[in-house]
């Protein structure tokens, strides 16, 4: 097939995104929620446990957008994402298909490295494979919360990637958007905006609690923001929509019709201390 012959390394750097995400997710909750750990012994505040686990998230989700890799493929690392992004047509049928059963196979597969890496602590109730299902307030909560965060998101990500002067924030404004929700929303619903990472989770975990309400309203909230987007007097703006977290013109574009955005100068130092490259 043409589509997966001159395809596959973004298809695989999806994999590899998600699958560094959910490494770092359960090595930074183990360290930080594991009730032997050393750092939990030391921080007892649940808010401030949490808020430095949505910044080390944050910055984990802004290394991978702005590495080589993540440059190529887009970083969607999420299928609400590629879902969103193909309802844009800046994402062909084929390459959209692949690109989440690729973000699926990676999810699962970092953590299973992920539980050969923390052995039993995955397990612990404290991690418990880093599911995600709703809280004290319940699945409707929950459902809503995850739609909120997911349509906010999105929000961000399209009106930031399609301006020129700041498109080169987008991935940094992503990591800020993680940590925040993070922090602050993950005692609701988990903080999953990720059908991949939830069913990631899930599937070791044995835990299907609400699973449906991760599946929809993730994409469900990340679409209607793409509506909104639509209509906000940007249709004939349509053209501009580019399918990567990080705009540029260095790497191959797997959109159709690609808008070539560059990073910016702004963040050349930046890019290059985290890629190791020069811009």
């Amino acid at each position: 097939m043409n589509t997966l012959r001159h395809h596959y390394p973004e298809y695989a750097i999806e994999a590899a995104g998600l699958g560094i995400f959910m490494i770092s997710a359960s090595v930074v909750t183990a360290a930080l929620e594991l009730p032997t750990s050393p750092i939990r012994q030391a921080i007892a505040d649940p808010l401030l446990r949490r808020f430095l686990i949505g910044v080390a998230m944050g910055l984990t989700a802004i290394a991978i957008i702005y590495s080589p890799w993540g440059k190529r493929s887009g970083a969607h690392i999420n299928p609400a994402v590629t879902l969103t992004f193909w309802r844009l047509k800046k994402i062909q049928t084929w390459d959209a298909c692949f690109y989440i059963a690729a973000q699926c196979m990676g999810g699962l597969t970092g953590l299973w490295l992920a539980s050969i890496l923390l052995g039993g602590a995955i397990a612990d109730p404290s991690v418990n494979y880093i599911v995600t299902i709703p809280g004290r307030e319940g699945e409707l909560a929950a459902f809503l919360a995850e739609l909120a965060i997911s349509f906010g998101l999105m929000t961000v990500v399209l009106n930031v990637s399609n301006h020129m002067r700041i498109s080169q924030f987008t991935g940094i404004c992503v990591g800020i958007l993680v940590a925040t929700y993070i922090t602050f929303e993950a005692p609701i619903s988990g903080m999953s905006m990720n059908p991949a990472r939830t069913l990631a989770s899930a599937l070791p975990a044995q835990i299907w609690q609400a699973i449906w309400l991760y599946f929809i309203a993730p994409p469900l909230g990340m679409l209607l923001a793409a509506e909104v987007y639509l209509r906000q007097g940007r249709k004939k703006r349509q053209s501009e929509l580019c399918c990567k977290l990080c705009p540029n013109s260095e790497t191959p574009c797997i959109s159709p019709v690609c808008c070539q955005q560059g990073c910016g100068k702004i963040l050349k130092l930046f890019c290059f201390l985290i890629s190791g490259e020069s811009l």
